[in-house]
């Protein structure tokens, strides 16, 4: 595996949830792999989760780690070709990147929307020059458009607590105070929809993610008609997708909170979330902290889903 970026990359899920069920019982026992290799982690964005679990799970595959913040004590970046610098980014990318290659065997990338140019967001422009020009295997820790490592991990929480074959899995929507990106919602949907789960979207209207990735989903604006007989109900919040409003705030409709009510209309659901939330706009209180919230064993299962693939890029090498 020389890039993970999508499900498919992951090849057979039945396979990868079995190996994680295995490195989850012994995080250890690859440490011959990483020995005298180097992962280089680069955050052109904030992390608390990713960082901490991805270093993590190199470590226990006993790998060195470097973790290089590019807005905090590197050169600032410029990403687009010709562009005169002579402002106040002083490397470019282009060179930037095959250096990076230099001093490492595998690359993590965590790059955010930008939310100035769709086209820009969805080419995958850093990520993609990554892959073009390190020379190295990169995988994705949170793109413009994708959240993999997330993703992975959600899909073994609930392979974890399902009590049924055919679970259903209902995404919803909910209000947020700030535009996020879609990368979260669009890699728990591809996943989702690989698994043959009854997968359900409930969103208002003109909140519809980039169909590349809900193909196969049941997608409804009807929250409680979705909520119910849901078995897991995970809560996240995304900016619009659609043009002209692309990265935009167009909803702020509080009755999409995720509270008690609501989750009385599902099977006793596990409520689930990535982290970090915003406590009585997306979910409320006593929901978050119930006894069928899965938000920590969710953020634990982000080690297995980065070891996981962490192994395999060093295997394949």
């Amino acid at each position: 595996m020389k890039c993970f970026q999508h499900v498919a990359d992951i090849g057979d899920l039945k396979a990868a949830l079995d190996e994680a069920l295995e490195v989850k019982k012994n995080r250890f026992a690859y440490q011959h792999l990483g020995k005298n290799k180097t992962l280089l982690m680069v955050f052109f964005n904030s992390s608390l989760r990713t960082r901490l679990s991805t270093q993590k799970a190199a470590m226990n595959l006993g790998m060195n780690v470097i973790v290089l913040d590019v807005n905090q004590g590197a050169w600032k970046l410029e990403t687009e070709r010709g562009v005169v610098m002579d402002g106040d980014k002083s490397e470019h990318l282009l060179e930037a990147i095959p250096v990076m290659g230099c001093y490492c065997d595998l690359i993590g990338v965590r790059s955010f929307a930008r939310f100035n140019d769709k086209q820009e967001d969805y080419e995958e422009r850093i990520f993609e020059q990554f892959k073009q020009y390190s020379g190295r295997p990169v995988f994705a820790m949170e793109t413009a458009t994708v959240h993999p490592l997330q993703a992975f991990a959600d899909l073994i929480t609930i392979e974890e607590h399902k009590t049924c074959p055919r679970p259903k899995v209902v995404m919803t929507w909910a209000p947020h105070c700030k535009p996020l990106p879609q990368a979260v919602p669009n890699s728990f949907s591809e996943w989702m929809c690989a698994t043959g789960y009854d997968f359900v979207i409930a969103c208002p209207e003109g909140m519809e993610l980039d169909e590349r990735f809900t193909h196969g989903a049941t997608i409804t604006h009807n929250q409680d008609e979705a909520l119910q007989g849901a078995d897991f109900v995970y809560a996240k919040n995304w900016s619009a997708y659609r043009d002209p409003n692309y990265g935009k705030i167009i909803n702020r409709d509080m009755s999409w909170t995720v509270s008690a009510q609501k989750m009385a209309l599902t099977r006793n659901a596990h409520f689930m979330h990535c982290l970090p939330v915003r406590r009585n706009l997306v979910v409320t209180d006593d929901v978050i902290e119930s006894p069928r919230s899965l938000v920590v064993p969710e953020a634990a299962n982000r080690e297995i889903s980065a070891e996981v693939v962490i192994k395999r890029m060093l295997e394949s090498m």
